[in-house]
Order: C-alpha cells, then structure tokens, then sequence
C-alpha cells in the first residue's frame, strides 16, 4: 500500500466501533497495526465529538502487543518512560524518542545500501540468505515482530525457534568457513 500526504482517516464510533472511511468497512486494531506497517500513517477520530483519538489507539495497540510476548520495549526503556511523565524532561523526550527512530531508520536503510550488489561479500555463496535476515531483523525492530516473516503465534512459534536458530548457526558457520578459506 502506497503512502499517501493524508492518514488513513478512522472513525470511532459511540459503539466504539472502528470504521475506516476509504473502504467504507469496519476494522480491528490489528487492521490499524498492519495499515501502519505498511507505511500509512493513520487518523482516528470520535465521531461524536471529533477528539483526535490516535494516540490513545496506537498506545493500546503497542500494549496489547507487550503483553502477547512481543517485547520491543525493554523493562528499563517502560521505566523511563514512565519517569519522563513525571519530570520536567518531558519537553525533550518525544523529540528524542523521534530523533532515536529517524537514526535507526537511516542506519537501516544504509545498512542495506552497504549490503548491496557494489559489496565485494555479494559473491560469496549464502549472502542473499543473510541480507534477507538481516532485512527481517531490520524490519522488526522498526515495524514491529507481527510483520516479521516466518514469525508464527507465540505458542508454535517457541517449538520452531530452536530449528531457525540451528539453521541460522549452521549458516554462519559456513560463512565463517569460507571467510577463513578466502583469507589464505
């Protein structure tokens, strides 16, 4: 889904119902999780008293996805988040905190220009599995783990992650191999 000037506008019903104005349906929360994965930014609104209730919502969808398991946010990260609330840094932090992700979006983005055909490791057997995992892991700590691929619900999730984690020894050990082999 391209990304256009205006949010994807959302109307909250008295209901509390969601209702998304471009398909004319009603949506869930992971439908607003995944518009905003794949880039849209999003506008919810009360219709009743027109208050801008979106930040109320993504907070609710960040929480929801904490407490499923999916931590991005470290326990020292929530506490000082918290305790922002309550000083007078409060003027500094969101700027920070957009500051922090306009960085890590750029460093991925140069990351993967790095990685790119013009690198002398792109001819070295394995490297497009790598760049590809190196894109996924990429993509979930901005976009959050629900859009990473392969990821599964947490309770299948656990029983396959010792098989990717051997696999992605095994491919390092190769690459390490092969490394080792092209420096003699």
């Amino acid at each position: 889904m391209a990304k256009s000037e205006n949010p994807l506008l959302i109307k909250r019903y008295a209901s509390r119902r969601l209702y998304n104005t471009e398909t004319s349906d009603y949506v869930t929360l992971e439908d607003i999780a995944g518009f905003i994965r794949e880039g849209r930014d999003v506008q919810i609104i009360d219709l009743k008293s027109g208050d801008d209730l979106t930040r109320q919502y993504l907070l609710q969808i960040i929480a929801e996805h904490e407490s499923r398991g999916e931590n991005v946010l470290p326990i020292n990260v929530l506490n000082d988040l918290v305790r922002s609330y309550t000083t007078q840094a409060t003027s500094i932090v969101p700027e920070f905190l957009a500051m922090s992700f306009d960085m890590l979006r750029d460093g991925q983005s140069k990351m993967m220009e790095n990685m790119s055909s013009m690198n002398p490791m792109a001819k070295m057997p394995g490297f497009e599995a790598m760049q590809a995992q190196q894109k996924a892991f990429m993509d979930a700590l901005t976009n959050g783990f629900g859009s990473w691929p392969g990821v599964k619900p947490a309770d299948t999730a656990k029983s396959d992650a010792a098989d990717d984690l051997d696999g992605i020894k095994q491919q390092l050990a190769d690459l390490q191999e092969k490394l080792s082999k092209m420096g003699k």
